[in-house]
């Protein structure tokens, strides 16, 4: 249990020394986002190099505390090509495909150091059903991608993105230690004390940003680290674990695809109708809007955990709890017309009282 503890503060207090270092840096090296468009939630220029603290306090918090595996150096060097390509796109504004293509590289290193989904669980009893290499090689990229941009997509309230991703970690962290899992959990447990250690200073007000290079490291890393050494079950339950922990962002990144194709417009391209935009439009402020978020991921989390637990009704029970929330918030007269002006009520707000002063 002291390995346990030790490298979850390790990664904590890593990234809470280094976040203020990374504030210092940014400016310096143009890594700073200026509002430039109503999409921005902030008013003024902030510093978006926060991913190198998440980045410090989890990658070497692993490599001090966790056994050398092929496995887990396919991780890192994988995280750490995300981190440096978000980092890049921080700077200079990568191209959507450019991203994505890096996005495919990284998942291919993870299928080419065995951290790939190669089985499904047979749902009507035991044993499993294991997949052809070419299967396991699409269906790891698909995942590895997908998630990655989840998280990158849910980043766009203060503090929305490091929560989440503490809670998926935590909560995949526990999942991991009743499966004997004790590799896969502490680096969970390294996740989330990095991105603990960078919340103080991202909560609204936000002082920083983690910026793409902290968005796409913390989602590859989360999608990398769920499907290493997978707990084994013999139900096929057990493998949509990390899909439950992660069926915040999974839903709203699906959701956006879909209104998107149905509106005609391109798939990278952002706008206004996530679901933290439409929890703003509903009247909430961002802290109350982060905080609702926070517990439908909590509740999510605690779903997974069941369901890893063979507790399926009581699993089925929180989903359905989850899930209502999310339909209260789509279907609100308020939020489903996407007033922009609702959904910048904290902005103007804020550039009027700088009017008056």
């Amino acid at each position: 249990m002291n390995q346990y503890l030790s490298i979850f503060i390790a990664a904590f207090a890593l990234a809470f020394v280094f976040t203020p270092v990374a504030i210092k840096i940014a400016p310096k090296i143009g890594a700073v986002d200026i509002p430039k468009d109503n999409r921005r939630m902030h008013t003024k220029a902030m510093p978006r190099f926060g991913g190198m603290a998440i980045y410090i306090g989890t990658v070497t918090s692993m490599l001090i505390f966790l056994p050398f595996s092929t496995q887990l150096m396919g991780v890192i060097a994988g995280g750490t090509l995300i981190f440096l390509v978000g980092i890049i796109d921080d700077l200079r504004n990568l191209p959507a495909k450019v991203k994505l293509i890096c996005q495919i590289l990284c998942a291919f290193i993870l299928f080419q150091f065995s951290v790939k989904i190669s089985f499904i669980g047979n749902p009507f009893g035991e044993g499993y059903y294991f997949f052809p290499w070419i299967v396991s090689l699409l269906v790891t990229v698909v995942w590895i991608v997908g998630i990655t941009n989840t998280i990158n997509l849910i980043d766009g309230l203060d503090g929305l993105a490091g929560g989440v991703a503490f809670i998926a970690s935590i909560a995949i962290a526990y999942t991991a230690f009743i499966g004997n899992n004790p590799t896969a959990c502490m680096a969970m447990l390294a996740i989330a004390g990095g991105a603990l250690g960078f919340l103080p200073f991202n909560f609204n007000p936000a002082k920083i940003f983690m910026g793409d290079g902290g968005a796409l490291f913390l989602g590859f890393m989360l999608a990398g680290l769920s499907v290493m050494n997978p707990m084994k079950s013999a139900t096929m339950l057990a493998t949509v674990v990390p899909v439950l922990v992660l069926g915040l962002p999974i839903f709203d990144t699906t959701f956006a695809i879909l209104r998107r194709l149905v509106n005609k417009r391109p798939i990278m391209e952002a706008d206004k109708g996530h679901l933290h935009h439409r929890i703003m439009a509903a009247g909430l402020g961002q802290r109350r809007t982060v905080l609702t978020l926070y517990g439908i991921s909590g509740i999510m989390g605690v779903a997974a955990i069941l369901i890893s637990r063979d507790l399926f009704i009581e699993s089925g029970l929180l989903i359905i709890i989850a899930a209502t929330f999310i339909y209260v918030f789509l279907t609100d007269p308020n939020s489903t017309g996407l007033n922009l002006k609702a959904v910048n009520t904290e902005v103007l707000e804020k550039k009027e009282k700088k009017r008056e002063a």
